[in-house]
């Protein structure tokens, strides 16, 4: 069984398929204002797709896809659907490696991807896609670097239930003959760290770096009025504190428990506080904007110890693999 993510893979589709056939069994009409054609003979309710963020709208492609095509071993952003690995927004395409083909092929937006060096596949839940190591190793030459660093986090972070190392990821790596985003999978590979928690803390490590501030430390603990404490990032030179916040941490689905995490969190952060600490406070979208990172850590008096790196931070603007968007989301 191909080990998987499982706090972040989506083993179904989030919007019910229903099939052209299906509809005309149920006496369904497929009219275009109440459906949306998400693959050819396969629809989904129109109103509740165009809610979807970006993330979610592109699993219920790829899995509409998996249904038209089940033997398709998908790799890539489709592949990390599956597996969990991070992925951003709302990819254009649907990725499938094919190891017979002689030369890589686009239909439409399906990208069909072979190579010289081979993929390990394996089955999730009944579709097939490349090895989680493999898959990994495939996004970090391809996405920005930021993004990629995300994925290398993931793929050997405790917390998010990795499943290599960082060696082992740089040997298969080095060992393929395929030199395409070599330097790319190099530095992030350089820069990962198994202490992160999320995809918005390892984006948030790679901007707060770029933008020259002192490097921040992880996860550390603090022990305070009988509390224990973890934050994600500590600037340790002022003691100022950093959060990355992932709003699904907080269950909005469910009321009540939002508001009690809500209440705990602003007695955590009072805690800190009264101890010393400035506090910083950003989301992914901050990240992707920058200037309210940047003004957040320097409201917190995190200092700047380094020259900023204006061309990865140009990086940040650089998303061709992505459909339109107007807000950076991940999963």
């Amino acid at each position: 069984m191909t080990i998987t993510l499982d706090h972040r893979a989506i083993n179904q589709s989030p919007l019910a398929l229903l099939t052209a056939s299906e509809a005309r069994m149920l006496g369904i009409g497929l009219g275009v204002r109440q459906y949306a054609r998400v693959r050819a003979g396969i629809y989904v309710a129109r109103a509740a797709y165009e809610k979807l963020p970006g993330w979610q709208r592109y699993a219920v492609r790829v899995h509409a896809f998996v249904r038209k095509h089940p033997d398709a071993v998908l790799c890539l952003e489709s592949a990390a659907v599956l597996l969990g690995l991070p992925y951003f927004n709302e990819p254009k395409d649907i990725h499938v490696y094919d190891a017979d083909r002689s030369a890589s092929r686009r239909f439409g937006d399906v990208a069909v991807h072979t190579g010289a060096d081979p993929r390990a596949v394996g089955d999730v839940r009944g579709a097939l896609t490349t090895s989680p190591v493999d898959t990994a190793i495939d996004l970090m030459r391809v996405l920005p670097l930021a993004q990629g660093l995300a994925v290398a986090d993931a793929a050997i972070s405790p917390k998010q239930q990795g499943f290599t190392s960082v060696r082992g990821m740089r040997d298969l790596g080095l060992s393929q003959r395929n030199r395409r985003g070599r330097g790319r999978m190099n530095w992030v590979l350089d820069h990962a760290d198994d202490r992160a928690e999320s995809p918005a803390e390892s984006v948030s490590r790679a901007v707060i770096g770029w933008c020259g501030f002192e490097h921040p430390e992880l996860q550390r603990e603090f022990h305070y009025e009988g509390e224990d404490d973890r934050v994600d990032f500590l600037f340790p030179s002022v003691g100022a504190i950093g959060e990355a916040d992932g709003w699904g941490k907080y269950d909005f689905d469910d009321p009540r428990k939002a508001e009690q995490h809500l209440r705990n969190e602003k007695r955590r952060e009072d805690r800190l506080r009264r101890h010393g600490h400035a506090f910083a406070r950003w989301d992914l979208s901050d990240v992707w904007k920058i200037t309210p990172l940047v003004t957040a850590l320097r409201a917190a008096g995190v200092p700047l110890k380094h020259p900023r790196e204006t061309a990865k931070l140009a990086s940040l603007k650089s998303r061709p693999r992505e459909k339109p968007y107007r807000a950076r989301e991940t999963t």
